[in-house]
């Protein structure tokens, strides 16, 4: 259940992502090419959402529309009740601001920051005044409190992706989008930041929206969402 709060924080609607006939055409050398076609869902406050499908079915189109990256073609796409298809690209900026977080495949921490840095950055940049120790206790949080002067190049791949997590969690968001946080990861790797990220969705009732072509991952979802050739397919609860 939902209180008024929450409701009115989302538009009133109780979903905090509204898809409608949503589609998503690009133009090539041989002409338009659908990467989405009438993609329609809702996604509630705090649910987890894994966006499956083969290489090249959209799964990472979807995921950039949701967090208003960029527009559909056609269809009504509403973010936090706001209807982003109305909005430039500075206001769907203001409306992410603070309230989405991001974390992708490639990680993309800045090189010459350390890791303390990389996760002050985006807090220095909204005001915080307590970005420094904001920043060592979410790394600490994500195991890395050994590691804070370490740059990029100094650590694994999956100390990157945590260090890109604590990032990604330090503005409180809503809504964290992940596209394939786990894919550059071995099984041993991947099945730690798969722990991480839903215990941190549990512990601040984040929604989770992640596309990932790991069913393990899938599988500890509440709701898959499956495309194929820029179609849900299936959208359904996991058991």
């Amino acid at each position: 259940m939902h209180t008024e709060n929450e409701g009115g924080r989302n538009g009133g609607t109780g979903q905090i992502v509204d898809l409608r006939d949503v589609g998503k055409v690009v133009p090539t050398p041989e002409g338009n090419l659908a990467i989405l076609r009438a993609v329609t869902l809702s996604i509630k406050p705090a649910e987890t959402i894994a966006i499956t499908g083969a290489s090249g079915s959209g799964k990472s189109t979807l995921l950039g529309l949701m967090a208003g990256l960029d527009l559909p073609t056609e269809g009504r796409i509403q973010l936090f009740g706001k209807d982003i298809t109305q909005l430039n690209e500075d206001g769907r900026a203001r409306l992410r601001a603070g309230r989405v977080g991001f974390v992708f495949q490639s990680f993309q921490l800045i090189p010459h920051l350390d890791a303390l840095e990389n996760v002050m950055l985006p807090l220095e940049l909204e005001g915080e005044p307590d970005s420094r120790s904001r920043a060592q206790a979410l790394l600490a949080r994500v195991g890395l409190g050994d590691r804070l002067q370490h740059f990029p190049s100094q650590l694994s791949g999956g100390e990157q992706q945590r260090v890109a997590i604590a990032r990604a969690f330090s503005s409180r968001p809503q809504i964290l989008f992940a596209d394939e946080p786990t894919g550059n990861l071995d099984a041993l790797r991947a099945k730690s930041i798969a722990d991480l990220l839903f215990e941190l969705n549990a512990q601040h009732h984040t929604t989770l929206i992640l596309v990932t072509h790991d069913m393990r991952l899938a599988s500890r979802c509440q709701k898959v969402i499956e495309l194929e050739q820029g179609r849900v397919i299936q959208s359904g609860e996991n058991p």
